[in-house]
């Protein structure tokens, strides 16, 4: 862990660390990828957990196979598809931290750059109509597009990933077989990409077993109570079993005079979407710190307080957050409580998804 207070040299010595860390990645899937059939016995088909709604995402469309899941886990953690050949999309999205880049306010871009927006976590993609903070992306085939072509995130070029996909025998080989009779493409590549992050389901939280009767579950005293403070008070917006309505609102924070960060408008250029940002999901949530479409709060204390007596009254403010959302302490233990059981060690351990 680097100590330095220097933010300029800290982000110099992070940067210097993931150039050794992709080195040694590469030595090693050199080797493990040289077996065809590393994941022969691992089951990649999806099915929808039993308590989760439709997905929106087309499966059938692009049916996961053995070969395309490898090769959107090879891209997935290929910094090489970056300018500075460092900053891969595992780069800002840690599979410990729900696929965050945790302990970043805002993400950290190629040539250390930063952005102005946290990262949102990979989880559930599969279930979503509309992605990033402000919806600019409709389809999950098209996330990669934005951190891959961004000036300050990957600042890639697809002509160079292709002549790079076209020289590499993994790739080649990869390609072939994901895509077979078919030519090396940017199409294939988001498709296989799509394919790798289309199977991240995190649905197998204590909550979720609770839910389900799985035999021995049961939450205790304090964590039903969070859980019906929760529904009382929090879940018009973070509804359902995805913990969000997948809706856009302003939810009061007070503008940062130097970002001025616009939220969705920027997208739809519609004044009544000013400072609106995407409702994230809170599965995961302990483990997705910071919080904030730009990292401002450090803690889920700090979160609570914020809705207890931090709301400001800015431009389009959701009209259920006017009044703040009245929480006594006991209410604010008993909501961490319950958040806690939506973590998933089985979705923050899967092997599938890890760095190779």
């Amino acid at each position: 862990m680097f100590t330095t207070t220097n933010p300029k040299l800290s982000r110099r010595l992070f940067a210097q660390a993931a150039r050794f860390f992709l080195l040694l990645v590469a030595v090693t899937s050199s080797s493990c990828n040289a077996d065809e059939e590393q994941y022969s016995d691992i089951d990649l088909s999806f099915r929808k957990p039993e308590n989760f709604p439709n997905p929106r995402y087309n499966y059938e469309a692009n049916k996961v196979t053995r070969a395309g899941f490898e090769l959107g886990k090879k891209l997935f953690y290929d910094g090489r598809l970056s300018s500075d050949g460092v900053v891969s999309c595992g780069f800002c999205h840690e599979q410990a931290f729900a696929f965050t880049h945790h302990g970043h306010s805002v993400s950290h871009g190629v040539n250390e750059q930063l952005g102005t927006r946290n990262s949102m976590p990979i989880q559930n993609l599969g279930f979503y109509d509309s992605f990033m903070w402000d919806g600019a992306v409709d389809h999950l085939d098209l996330i990669a597009v934005v951190a891959l072509t961004s000036e300050i995130e990957m600042n890639g070029n697809f002509q160079q990933m292709l002549s790079l996909f076209g020289t590499d025998p993994e790739y080649k080989r990869l390609f072939e077989q994901a895509f077979p009779n078919e030519q090396i493409s940017t199409e294939n590549m988001l498709l296989a990409l799509g394919q790798f992050m289309s199977l991240m389901v995190s649905s197998n939280s204590k909550f979720d077993k609770w839910q389900r009767a799985e035999d021995g579950v049961t939450l205790t005293a304090e964590e039903e109570s969070g859980y019906e403070v929760f529904q009382q008070k929090c879940a018009s917006c973070h509804a359902g079993n995805l913990f969000t309505d997948q809706s856009f609102r302003n939810n009061g924070l007070a503008i940062n005079p130097f970002v001025n960060d616009l939220g969705k408008y920027r997208t739809t250029q519609i004044e009544t979407d000013k400072y609106k940002f995407k409702v994230p999901s809170l599965r995961n949530v302990l483990k997705s710190a910071p919080y904030m479409h730009d990292g401002r709060f450090r803690t889920l204390d700090a979160v609570l307080d914020h809705y207890t007596s931090g709301i400001q009254q800015t431009q389009n403010i959701d009209p259920s957050l006017i009044n703040g959302i009245q929480l006594s302490e006991t209410e604010k233990v008993q909501i961490k409580a319950f958040l806690n059981t939506l973590t998933d060690e089985e979705f923050l351990n899967d092997s599938r998804f890890a760095p190779f």
